[in-house]
């Protein structure tokens, strides 16, 4: 099974709470569309190239990684979730759903 494997590191100059990162989440959810958006032409700009596009894209994509990954320490801190555990779990159902072959 091919894995891109990424760390990314709690963020201890906040304070977030579960409604906050969510609400973050789904800003940065909504900036990468936008880049999607620019990559498509979607937006009526002009002038951006592909390569420009496409590091704008994954600039917005590591900040949703980064604020779902600060949403897992919020589980894990607040509420006692075994992050490691859910990740087996999703594991298992996207075998099970025939998403992932092993």
């Amino acid at each position: 099974m091919e894995q891109k494997i990424i760390a990314l590191p709690r963020l201890n100059g906040l304070t977030p709470t579960l409604e906050s990162t969510a609400l973050k989440l789904m800003e940065e959810a909504g900036e990468l569309a936008q880049a999607i958006g620019k990559f498509r032409g979607l937006s009526g700009e002009q002038g951006l190239s592909e390569e420009e596009v496409a590091k704008l894209i994954t600039k917005e994509l590591l900040d949703v990684a980064q604020t779902a990954v600060s949403m897992m320490f919020v589980l894990e801190e607040m509420y006692g979730v075994d992050i490691e555990k859910a990740l087996r779990e999703h594991i298992d159902k996207l075998i099970e759903k025939g998403y992932l072959k092993r």
